[in-house]
């Protein structure tokens, strides 16, 4: 017996999250000037408007060559869309928390692909102040990525649920 696919459920979830993510940066870009933030908690977390046109953690932003660095992570951002939205059409039968995390990484993936494709660079606006470190600004295409790693680690640390006999198990598969 076969079971359905889980795929439009998945690409659900990574929709939702490009959604957001575009929501939450236009907010950003009509309210809060480049530059500009909106504190929210004193000392800890401001809302801001801030461009980044390098990786994670504003890496390569300082590149001789914008240009290039831009259209790198362009097609790296692409190679890595498509070879999750393989993982996730293969993995597509089961719902479980590794292709959750895996729709949620797309769904990043896609958002920041979108801003550096559109615009050249990424609008980061969440800015967060622990004691005395600075945390880089980030946006929620970035939590999204990072929370589906984390939930993928996590996924890895588990046991696994043996409870059905090899051969159902090997059929769910």
């Amino acid at each position: 017996m076969t079971s359905r696919s889980r795929l439009p459920w998945l690409l659900l979830i990574s929709l939702i999250v490009v959604l957001l993510d575009r929501a939450s940066k236009e907010w950003i870009r009509v309210h809060i000037a480049v530059g500009h933030a909106i504190v929210v908690i004193p000392r800890v977390f401001r809302l801001t408007h801030v461009f980044n046109e390098g990786a994670a953690f504003s890496l390569f932003a300082d590149s001789t060559t914008p240009q290039r660095v831009r259209w790198a992570l362009v097609s790296f951002s692409l190679l890595a869309s498509v070879a999750i939205l393989v993982v996730l059409v293969r993995m597509s039968r089961r719902f479980s928390l590794t292709t959750v995390s895996w729709a949620l990484i797309l769904g990043g993936a896609v958002g920041n692909l979108y801003d550096r494709i559109r615009f050249g660079s990424v609008i980061d606006f969440l800015e967060v102040h622990i004691i005395r470190y600075h945390w880089p600004d980030f946006n929620l295409a970035d939590s999204a990525i990072v929370i589906g790693a984390c939930l993928l680690v996590l996924d890895t640390l588990l046991p696994e649920n043996n409870t059905l006999p090899p051969e159902k198990q090997e059929a769910i598969r």
